[in-house]
């Protein structure tokens, strides 16, 4: 524990759970002396084990469809009057296709499907920060995340149009970034995370092949969503002050590995 965060405030989405990096973060977070609220999709919340989590945070948790303006609107009026001040730091850790639920190819998707994938993987988070500006809600040198993967630059064809929410997720943590920097020093980053054993994630079609794959192509190995919470808790905190519009490779190197000796000696 070090108490990187005390006396910071943050809110933190999509904690599911145990299994869930927001859940991995949230707990990081409380370990390194920070107060949080905890929010999830009213589905979300019935499905998973949230209030386990909030009474380990000692957090309280607040609903929230994070598509909805008006849910977003209440979820950050009541943070900022439990927390009686502003807010520090917000992780978004959302994403979902309903093309890949329905498994359909990326040749034949359903375009309302699409729609809907966009809006909550992606436009949720430009909703999300729009929302915190017009209230005013994020302290000088405040501190956001949402949460990426490397399809967004490169094709993994079972990823399918996740691709695209996460290209747009990228894109609007850049855009956004240079808005709520000269505003109000608020830094907006997105975190490119090895493929993580989750319960989001393992839906994907071939996901155990390309977590092998990741594992032996990247020299560290795949980040486990344990590290990729203890990241997230150094990008909240005072010592990564001045990045911002950034897309962060959290992966072992993958991202910057052409191919490995491991997998050269397996393909002979």
């Amino acid at each position: 524990m070090n108490n990187l965060l005390k006396g910071k405030k943050g809110i933190i989405f999509g904690a599911l759970d145990d299994k869930s990096i927001a859940w991995k973060v949230a707990e990081e977070c409380v370990e390194n002396g920070a107060k949080i609220i905890l929010t999830n999709a009213p589905t979300a919340l019935r499905l998973g084990s949230i209030n386990d989590l909030a009474k380990k945070c000692n957090s309280q948790v607040i609903t929230a469809d994070a598509t909805s303006l008006e849910d977003l609107e209440n979820l950050i009026s009541k943070s900022l009057k439990i927390f009686n001040g502003k807010i520090d730091f917000i992780l978004h850790s959302i994403g979902m296709s309903v093309n890949v639920r329905k498994k359909r190819s990326y040749t034949d998707l359903n375009y309302d499907y699409l729609m809907k994938g966009i809006d909550v993987s992606a436009i949720s988070f430009h909703k999300l920060l729009q929302t915190s500006m017009k209230l005013d809600a994020i302290n000088k040198w405040g501190s956001i995340l949402a949460l990426s993967y490397i399809a967004a630059q490169r094709t993994f064809p079972s990823y399918n149009d996740m691709a695209e929410n996460k290209a747009f997720l990228e894109s609007i943590a850049r855009s956004f970034g240079y808005h709520f920097g000269v505003k109000n020093k608020v830094r907006i980053n997105t975190i490119s995370q090895s493929p993580t054993i989750t319960t989001a994630g393992s839906g994907v079609e071939g996901f155990d092949t390309f977590f092998e794959y990741s594992e032996k192509m990247s020299p560290l190995g795949n980040a486990s969503a344990k590290d990729c919470a203890k990241f997230c808790v150094a990008l909240f905190s005072d010592y990564t002050k001045m990045v911002t519009m950034q897309n962060l490779y959290h992966d072992g190197g993958f991202s910057n590995t052409g191919i490995s000796e491991e997998i050269i000696k397996k393909l002979k």
